[in-house]
């Protein structure tokens, strides 16, 4: 990656940071406490995490050979198998500490039960 580019995604990020945190000082009161902008400030940093765990899958090493006992497999199927068990646990409990924690332990355990079981 060049430095231009990392150097450009952080103003960006910054940026957008900037107007998300912005935005609700110039919206009208009466506007921010309509039912749905609760709804989506509920959901939105489940949304934002997902979204990063999707990103960060890691399926370019493999390809229509790889077989079952391959790591590159047994990382994929432990991000995706993390990922809905967070999801899970989010949407029980609300709690997004709660389904970080959850997540990172489900993935070094499904990890750790596909190396042992598959191979």
């Amino acid at each position: 990656m060049s430095s231009s580019y990392l150097i450009l995604a952080t103003f960006a990020m910054a940026a957008v940071t900037f107007v998300t945190r912005a935005l609700p000082a110039l919206i009208p009161k009466k506007l921010l406490d309509t039912p749905w902008l609760h709804r989506l400030n509920e959901s939105l940093p489940l949304s934002v995490m997902v979204l990063l765990i999707l990103t960060s899958l890691s399926y370019q090493n493999l390809s229509a050979t790889t077989g079952m006992h391959s790591a590159e497999l047994h990382l994929l199927m432990a991000q995706i198998g993390a990922l809905l068990l967070v999801l899970l646990v989010y949407h029980i409990s609300r709690q997004l500490l709660v389904s970080m924690v959850v997540g990172i332990a489900a993935i070094n355990g499904l990890l750790w039960l596909f190396t042992q079981f598959l191979g």
